[in-house]
Order: C-alpha cells, then sequence, then structure tokens
C-alpha cells in the first residue's frame, strides 16, 4: 500500500491559497458569490462588525481575503479561473460591476478566456476548456500564428 503523500495544509485546504487583501471583505465576498457563485467559509469580524478576515469557497479552492489597513494596504491580484461557461461568467460579472479588460474569444491553446477586473481591482482571467493539447500541439499552434 502506498504511502499517502502528506500535506502541510489543514483539512479543506490546499498548499496554496490565493489571498486577496481588499478594503472591503464583504464587497469582494459578494461579487464572488455572485459571480462564481463561491460559499461563504469563514468570516472574522472586529468589534465595529467589520469582517476583518474572510474566506470563501470556490471549487475545490479557499480564496482568503483580508480587509486592508495602513500597515496593509489593499493590492490588486490577479487569479485565474476555470469555468464552464466562460461568456456567461464574464456577463455576471459586467453585471456585478466588475470592467471589461478582455472579451472572451477561443484561443490557440485550447481555450476561451476572457478578462475582467472586479469593482476592487484584483484581476480575474476566465477560462473555458475548449479541448486538452498538448505542449506540442500547442507549440506548433502558437508558431502558426502570423507576427504583428
Amino acid at each position: 500500500m502506498e504511502k499517502k503523500e502528506e500535506t502541510p495544509a489543514p483539512a479543506g485546504y490546499s498548499n496554496v491559497c490565493p489571498y486577496l487583501m481588499v478594503e472591503s471583505v464583504e464587497v469582494e465576498a459578494q461579487f464572488l458569490q455572485t459571480v462564481f457563485g463561491a460559499r461563504i467559509k469563514e468570516e472574522l469580524k472586529q468589534e465595529n462588525g467589520f469582517v476583518q478576515h474572510g474566506e470563501v469557497s470556490l471549487g475545490e479552492t479557499v480564496i482568503m481575503m483580508g480587509r486592508a489597513r495602513p500597515e496593509w494596504p489593499a493590492t490588486p491580484g490577479a487569479n485565474y479561473v476555470f469555468v464552464s461557461h466562460v461568456d456567461d461568467i464574464f456577463q455576471k460579472a459586467l453585471a456585478a460591476g466588475a470592467t471589461p479588460l478582455m472579451e472572451p474569444a477561443d484561443r490557440f491553446y485550447g481555450y476561451r478566456e476572457g478578462g475582467i477586473k472586479d469593482p476592487q481591482g484584483n484581476t480575474w482571467w476566465l477560462a473555458q476548456v475548449l479541448e486538452e493539447l498538448s505542449v506540442d500541439e500547442m507549440q506548433a499552434r502558437m508558431l502558426k500564428i502570423p507576427k504583428k
């Protein structure tokens, strides 16, 4: 019997979790719920009721969020999210206040991708797998793209 690889992460977490430092954990969590169907996993509130630390689950990933403060200012991040229907998610994001960065389009590596910036400045690349290609297939397709 093979020994299961041990991980330093607690149950329910992967070894790497995105961490967003935002002005409002509540606003970011609501955006992620509305657009991606994320589920609130944890909220730690200050005495004034503001959420200082929050976590949402998105598929098998936990996204952590912290409320900005002077010593830890809001720092926009970038994330890449695989979705089932990129065009629908892109439109949901725009309806939820996101700014379009790149309209959804089919890419040479087999994905349909779009990009948005959420209301707090975080970038979200949205990807739908259309076909799974080998590295050699992607390389060959990339080399066929006309140079600008």
